[in-house]
């Protein structure tokens, strides 16, 4: 099994970036990036870099504009911090993490339906 990858908050917004637009360019994640922010090019440039050094992201260098992807999938980047999560937060207890995330008052009328038509699913 391959370590947990814990990025940071910052490392985890260039992810989404990454996983909203696909395989891109540092041009086109500085332009994403500066829709809501101001960044810098050189900043978004040295940050995919030191993802690269960490193994968050894949580098394609075939071509004049270096693209740039995540190197894991959302979903498998979400199981990952969600076991690294159980088991420090709750003793390694997944019925403690939903309980306390169902006590937090973030999940909407909408999401508590998904989840029971899952756990309905699962009882099949």
């Amino acid at each position: 099994m391959s370590p947990i990858l814990k990025p940071t908050e910052v490392e985890l917004k260039f992810l989404r970036i990454l996983w909203e637009l696909g395989p891109a360019t540092v041009k086109e994640v500085h332009a994403y990036l500066n829709r809501r922010e101001d960044y810098a090019y050189t900043g978004v440039l040295r940050m995919l870099q030191v993802m690269l050094e960490k193994g968050l992201v894949t580098r394609d260098e075939s071509q004049r504009s270096h693209v740039y992807a995540p190197a894991h999938s959302r979903s498998a980047m979400e199981r990952g911090l969600v076991a690294d999560l159980t088991e420090r937060l709750f003793g390694g207890s997944a019925a403690a993490l939903v309980l306390a995330a169902l006590r937090s008052g973030k999940v909407s009328p909408e999401e508590k339906a998904s989840i029971r038509e899952l756990l309905g699913k699962e009882e099949r």
